[in-house]
C-alpha cells in the first residue's frame, strides 16, 4: 500500500484547497508538536495556536483563517478533524485474515460457516451458530449456541458471544468483549436470592463498534438492542434489555442499568451512569462522571456531580452542603416575615 503521497495529490483526492507549495511528500501523520517535514497534522482548536505557529510539519489541515499562523502549506478544511481522519484511512493497513478454518478451531457440526469467512486459532463455535460471508473470527473467540455473525464482521481476539447474540454487518468487536452473558436479574425470597432466567438475547445493528472488555448482557424477556452505528468504548457495562439508539457513542467505563432506553445521536461521557428503566430522548449529551437518575425528555447537555477541588476547600463545601436545608428554612421564614 502506498504510504507516500505528494501533497498536491492528497489535496486533489480529498478535494481540499491547497494554500502553499504542493510539491512536498507526506509519508506520515503526527501531532502539531511531534510532526516533522514529511508529516501531516491538523489544527482545529484555537488553544493549540502556539503549537501551530511552532510546528515543523510538512503540511497542516486547518481552516482558512489559520493560514497566517501556519509556517507550512495548509489544506483548507471546514472540518479539519474529519478530513484528517479521511487521510488517516489512506495510511491505515488492516491485514485481512485468510478464508478458511484453522485446524485448532472447534466447530459444532450444526454450525453454518460461509466459505469466505476466516476462523482463527483456538476458536470455538457452538451449535446452530451462523458465520456469514467475509466474517473474521480472531484467535480464542467463542461463538455460542444460536449466535449469528453478520457479513464482514471482525472479532479481533478472545471475544465471547455467549448465546443468542446476533451481529449485523461490519460489526467490529475488540478483544475481551463479552456479549450475551446473563443479565443481573434477582428476586428476593426468605432463603436469599432467586435468579431470574435470562431468556432473551442481544441484537447488534450494522456498523457498530464494541470496545475491549465491554460487556453487554442478554435480555431477560426480549433482547438487549444496539441499533446501527452505535460506538462503545472499552470497559462499558450494558445491562439486560437496554435499548441504545442509532449513532449513539459511549466513552469508557460508563454503564447503563437494565431496561433503560437511550435515544439516537446521544453522547455518554466516560464514567457516566444511567439508572435502570429510564428513557433518554434523542441528542442528549451526558458529561463525564455524571449519574442520570431521571428520564430526560429534552435534547441538550446534562451534568451532575461536583468538580474536583483542593481537599480543604472540598471539606468546607461538604459542611455547607449539610447546612443547606437549615439555611433554606431560615430564608423561607425570613421571606414570610417580610411579606407580613
Amino acid at each position: 500500500m502506498n504510504r507516500s503521497w505528494q501533497l498536491s495529490v492528497l489535496a486533489e483526492q480529498l478535494e481540499l484547497p491547497l494554500v502553499g507549495a504542493g510539491g512536498g511528500r507526506i509519508t506520515g501523520l503526527a501531532t502539531l508538536e511531534q510532526a516533522g517535514p514529511q508529516d501531516l497534522c491538523f489544527f482545529a482548536n484555537s488553544r493549540y495556536r502556539p503549537q501551530l505557529r511552532a510546528t515543523k510539519a510538512g503540511a497542516v489541515i486547518a481552516p482558512e483563517s489559520a493560514a497566517a499562523d501556519a509556517p507550512c502549506p495548509i489544506l483548507v478544511s471546514t472540518n479539519p478533524q474529519l478530513d484528517f481522519v479521511r487521510i488517516a484511512e489512506l495510511y491505515e493497513v488492516v491485514e485481512r485474515a485468510p478464508a478458511g478454518t484453522h485446524p485448532s478451531a472447534t466447530v459444532n457440526p450444526s454450525a453454518a460457516i460461509d466459505p469466505s469467512a476466516s476462523i482463527g486459532p483456538q476458536v470455538c463455535i457452538g451449535a446452530r451458530a451462523q458465520i456469514h460471508a467475509g466474517a473474521q473470527i480472531g484467535p480464542g473467540c467463542v461463538i455460542g449456541a444460536d449466535c449469528e455473525v453478520g457479513t464482514d464482521c471482525r472479532l479481533i481476539a478472545r471475544v465471547t458471544l455467549v448465546v443468542r447474540v446476533r451481529l449485523g454487518a461490519r460489526v467490529l468487536i475488540h478483544p475481551g468483549a463479552v456479549l450475551g452473558a446473563d443479565g443481573f436479574g434477582l428476586v428476593a425470597q426468605a432463603q436469599g436470592w432467586r435468579k431470574v432466567p435470562q431468556l432473551g438475547g442481544v441484537r447488534v445493528g450494522d456498523d457498530c463498534e464494541i470496545g475491549a472488555n465491554t460487556t453487554i448482557d442478554r435480555g431477560a424477556l426480549g433482547d438487549t438492542v444496539l441499533e446501527h452505528d452505535v460506538r462503545l468504548d472499552n470497559q462499558i457495562q450494558i445491562g439486560h434489555n437496554v435499548h441504545i439508539g442509532a449513532h449513539t457513542a459511549m466513552a469508557g467505563c460508563s454503564a447503563v442499568a437494565g431496561s433503560a432506553r437511550i435515544g439516537r445521536h446521544c453522547l455518554i461521557g466516560g464514567g457516566a451512569g444511567v439508572l435502570g428503566h429510564l428513557q433518554l430522548c434523542d441528542r442528549v449529551t451526558v458529561t463525564a462522571m455524571s449519574l442520570v437518575t431521571h428520564s430526560i425528555a429534552e435534547p441538550g447537555e446534562y451534568s451532575s456531580g461536583v468538580p474536583l477541588m483542593e481537599s480543604r476547600s472540598w471539606r468546607r463545601a461538604a459542611v455547607r452542603f449539610k447546612q443547606l436545608d437549615r439555611l433554606l428554612g431560615r430564608a423561607k421564614v425570613h421571606k414570610e416575615s417580610t411579606d407580613d
